[in-house]
């Protein structure tokens, strides 16, 4: 009944307006991430939805994980694991359905390979970033049922610098009492354009609100940390990133050509780990000793749990225009990625080892994704249609080693074409994308009964295709219907995960004879404008066969009856406590070490998304400046065909925004109400609802004609909310960021 109420509600205000006599203005000015612009394409319009946030707001605001950034969009949502790591979601999709890339290329991360795992791509010095779902983003990564996000900061020069450009900036933050230094140089030097960065983050522990943390009462109804001194911050959430990359090209009328060198490290601190028992003595706790264990104790206390990471990629790209009759134009580029993850264990300082006598030593676990990618994309355009043919191939390693070695070593090799072409056929705009990808993914699993080692080698194809049809229904209004179907191959973890995994607090299982998924997605849309008055709707289904998942193996009994407590004594794994038990005498018993963990299988069953987003708002003039006034919302239910719910999809959320813009003073304010999600999936538990309030006052000014000066102050959860995200696999254990504020200078000359 929601969804049709806000949705009449959106059409009425389209509809009453559709005959005003205010003439129509530029959308840019009234919502400022619509643009229309998009750096992979450059097409006049595009039709599917599509978001370009300025590099500005990004270089105004605090310093974010990526998820953060864009969390704040509609459609747009983040699956979090503390403050470093916010892996992005769109209309419900996550993982491996949402590829991010840089300056148009996978980066090629370990993010897919943990939850605790951060997308480790530098923010530094954006041109913009976009969110693009449809046709063009087949054009540029496979299996995109969710949609791309392209980080975008032309360290490569696609055209000459005119002329030289010094930036440098400071920042401090108070929840986490962490501050950034950073600088960037742009100059052309003889003729070649130099682009040079570095940044250095450096974020403590970060604050929670009073009564943040969640206990668990024992089963005598007493609070097992009774008497224990609260915490005010969340420990082993800290921060460090270190970033610098260097580009440098030549451009002409004949095109361009380049080349990159970026390296990109960081340190953080994995907020909360799953448990493993005494590998000789866990069988001698009773019952309700284990239980009480499983109910959030984190086994490693006293330990420092902590992940550093590396990541250095070379690459080359450039255009060459032929401007021939049928080709005008080709962009090549070739990648070489070298990443690797290290996750450590550690005495924390003043700890004394002598009461910790029963920690093991542990040996790191080295997580690592090597990979090559070439191709090319022909412009095959002319005075009535924008075509463009990509070909493309990919070589990647990934392999874990040490401890926590989940999953044996796996290659993935990926060759593509695709196609995209869009078009004015004066009754309709039309954009469609075509894509075909040879894929081969070898791997193996070790029998851990026996020890054997069973090799796998999937080889198989997948076909992607968009069509988006759009129509002026007035010089006010415009509709676009929408149609994908996004073939995707199962993941290497899918496919080949076996083992503990501690992050998620869970004995994982792959399954190498998964089926390919497929996604088959519909979606309406309608803007408006006129005058001052702007409004935009969006309705969308999205059936998924074989929608893969990774599902907690239940005990029988119904896990929802404790739904009406909430999280106020709920834990993220519900009842599957249980499972240690349940399982002990199974085919896992020679996990006994992680007998505490919950068994899970990815599985695969069909399954519907169904969703809406909408805004609506208005600009004044206020005194020399403009007064912009907006709501939106959205939100996406998601079930499976028996009609249970799909794990970890983030409720329904309204968007409260006002902005003044008056010459060199910006103010921002925004409400980000966010509703109780109790549709929850086999095992959660209900997640209740907060208000995130965040604010930002930018002044830019002129320092004697020779630069700039731009102070930006910033505040975010205003309210000090104690908010969970109910996506997170640990929202129990670590909440959100409590109150933050925070200051940037940034020297532009």
């Amino acid at each position: 009944m929601k969804v049709h109420f806000y949705a009449l509600m959106a059409m009425s205000l389209i509809t009453t307006q559709i005959n005003a006599d205010e003439p129509a203005t530029d959308p840019a000015e009234n919502a400022d991430e619509i643009v229309v612009t998009s750096s992979i394409l450059n097409p006049s319009r595009i039709l599917n939805p599509l978001y370009v946030i300025d590099g500005d707001e990004i270089e105004n605001n605090a310093t974010t994980s990526l998820g953060e950034a864009v969390d704040g969009y509609l459609g747009v949502s983040i699956a979090d694991y503390g403050a470093a790591v916010g892996q992005p979601i769109i209309r419900g999709m996550s993982g491996p359905r949402v590829k991010i890339l840089k300056n148009g290329l996978v980066n090629r991360d370990v993010s897919g390979l943990g939850a605790d795992h951060l997308n480790d791509i530098d923010l530094n010095d954006l041109q913009q970033v976009e969110i693009i779902k449809g046709p063009s983003s087949l054009l540029y990564a496979n299996g995109t049922s969710g949609g791309i996000i392209n980080v975008v900061d032309n360290c490569i020069a696609p055209e000459d610098f005119t002329t030289q450009e010094f930036i440098a900036g400071l920042e401090t933050q108070s929840v986490n009492d962490g501050d950034s230094q950073f600088f960037n140089y742009k100059d052309n030097l003889n003729g070649f354009n130099v682009n040079v960065g570095y940044k250095k983050s450096e974020f403590g522990n970060f604050d929670i609100p009073n009564d943040a943390i969640m206990h668990e009462e024992d089963h005598e109804g007493h609070d097992e940390h009774e008497g224990e001194e609260e915490l005010s911050y969340i420990e082993n959430s800290d921060l460090e990133i270190e970033s610098t990359k260097f580009g440098i090209s030549r451009a002409g009328e004949w095109g361009y050509f380049g080349i990159s060198v970026d390296n990109h490290e960081s340190m953080y601190g994995i907020p909360y780990h799953g448990e493993h028992s005494d590998e000789e003595g866990h069988d001698d706790h009773d019952e309700h000793e284990g239980e009480d264990d499983h109910e959030g104790e984190d086994e490693h206390e006293g330990e420092r749990i902590f992940s550093t990471t590396d990541q250095e990629s070379f690459t080359i790209k450039g255009l060459y225009n032929v401007n021939g009759n049928l080709i005008n134009s080709v962009t090549y580029n070739y990648r070489d990625t070298d990443y690797s993850l290290i996750e450590a264990h550690a005495e924390e300082e003043g700890h004394d080892e002598h009461e910790d006598e029963e920690h093991e030593e542990h040996a790191p676990t080295v997580f690592s994704n090597d990979a090559t990618e070439y191709g090319a994309i022909f412009d095959l355009s002319n005075d009535n249609f924008i075509q463009k043919i990509a070909l493309n191939f990919v070589d990647e390693d990934s392999s874990i080693a040490g401890e926590e070695a989940f999953m044996n070593p796996a290659n993935n090799e990926e060759f593509t074409i695709g196609y995209f072409v869009s078009a004015d056929l004066d009754m309709f705009y039309l954009d469609a994308g075509f894509r075909l990808d040879q894929i081969d993914r070898t791997g193996s699993v070790t029998d851990e009964d026996h020890g054997d080692i069973d090799n796998y080698s999937i080889d198989d194809t997948t076909n992607s295709f968009a069509l988006s049809l759009g129509r002026d229904l007035s010089d006010t209004l415009d509709v676009n219907f929408g149609f994908a179907s996004v073939e995707r191959l199962p993941s290497v973890i899918e496919l080949f995960m076996n083992g503990p995994h501690l992050a998620t607090g869970r004995l994982e299982t792959g399954n190498p004879n998964l089926q390919s998924e497929t996604s088959n997605n519909f979606d309406i849309t309608f803007n408006y404008e006129s005058g001052d008055f702007f409004a935009y709707a969006s309705f969308y289904v999205n059936d998924v066969d074989n929608y893969i998942t990774l599902q907690d193996e239940l005990d029988g009994h119904d896990d929802h009856d404790d739904d009406d407590h909430g999280d106020d004594h709920g834990d993220e794994h519900g009842d599957d406590d249980d499972h240690g038990d349940e399982h002990g005498d199974d085919d896992h018993d020679d996990h006994d070490e992680f007998a505490n963990l919950i068994h899970a299988d990815y599985v695969q069953e069909d399954a519907e998304f169904r969703g809406y987003e909408f805004e609506f708002g208005r600009t004044f003039r206020l005194g020399s400046g403009d007064l912009r006034l907006s709501f939106g919302r959205d939100d996406v239910n998601a079930e499976f065909t028996d009609g249970h719910n799909v794990p970890r999809i983030n409720p329904a959320r309204n968007i409260y925004s006002l902005s003044y813009v008056e010459n060199d003073w910006v103010f921002k304010l925004s409400l980000k109400d966010v509703e109780r999600q109790d549709d929850i999936g086999e095992g959660e538990t209900v997640t209740d609802s907060y208000q995130m309030l965040n604010t930002r006052l930018t002044k830019t000014f002129d320092i004697s004609g020779a630069g700039d000066l731009k102070v930006s102050i910033f505040g975010s959860n205003l309210l000090d909310e104690a908010a969970r995200n109910h996506s997170s696999f640990v929202k129990k254990q670590v909440p959100l960021a409590g109150r933050n504020y925070g200051a940037k200078f940034v020297y532009n000359f």
